[in-house]
């Protein structure tokens, strides 16, 4: 079954506590905590102080995102503050392995992110280290982004790669994801769906989760 894992970013940050609850209690299955530094991205968002006051208030899967340089850096921070799994870029790491080694030494789940126009074979020396690979479907850093329709296929390409070495590997995919294109990504191997707008500006959450997983 796909996990559904809505982005904080389309939340109305004036009542996180309440955004938070509605898409817990709607079914979503992880909570997905984008964070930028506008240097690896040309946007920032929030950091570990905002996750750890997020974290007294919700005992959801917390799938943090690091859209930093160097992240390496700051995993111990993410860590306290209350991830459960820690995704960073292929693109921002001086030591890839390292930083993944790190993220798994504290406890948590690793994951190793590809953006567009990142080749899937750039990723294949790390694959036994991690636990999520995340594949962009847009240029990150902004919310409400369409889908680029090249990156289902990379998709398609992790799945098969994660098969052939018999990993169990959470395939995930950010951006621009809706009901109307999440099936094909599906259909390619994807097991957590990143879903920021199709969830937080939904009237009813519940619904928007359904028809994501297809239900």
């Amino acid at each position: 079954m796909i996990k559904i894992s809505p982005s904080l970013l389309a939340a109305d940050f004036s009542r996180l506590e309440s955004e938070i609850k509605r898409v817990e209690d709607g079914g979503a299955d992880w909570l997905h905590l984008d964070v930028m530094d506008g240097a690896f991205v040309p946007n920032i968002s929030f950091g570990p102080c905002v996750i750890s006051s997020l974290r007294k208030h919700s005992g959801m899967f917390f799938d943090v995102h690091l859209m930093i340089n160097e992240p390496i850096r700051y995993i111990e921070d993410y860590k306290k503050a209350g991830a459960d799994a820690i995704t960073v870029h292929i693109e921002a790491c001086s030591d890839v392995a390292e930083t993944l080694k790190k993220i798994r030494a504290l406890g948590l789940k690793s994951g190793l992110s590809i953006k567009p126009a990142t080749p899937v074979s750039a990723i294949t020396p790390y694959l036994e280290l991690c636990d999520i690979v995340l594949v962009m479907t847009v240029e990150p850093g902004f919310g409400g982004q369409k889908l680029i329709p090249e990156t289902v296929d990379k998709v398609r390409q992790v799945s098969e790669l994660c098969r052939a070495k018999g990993l169990d590997v959470e395939i995930e995919a950010d951006g621009g994801i809706t009901p109307e294109n999440v099936s094909s990504l599906i259909a390619n191997g994807l097991n957590v769906a990143v879903a920021g707008s199709a969830v937080f500006k939904a009237e009813e959450p519940s619904k928007a989760i359904e028809l994501l997983k297809g239900e």
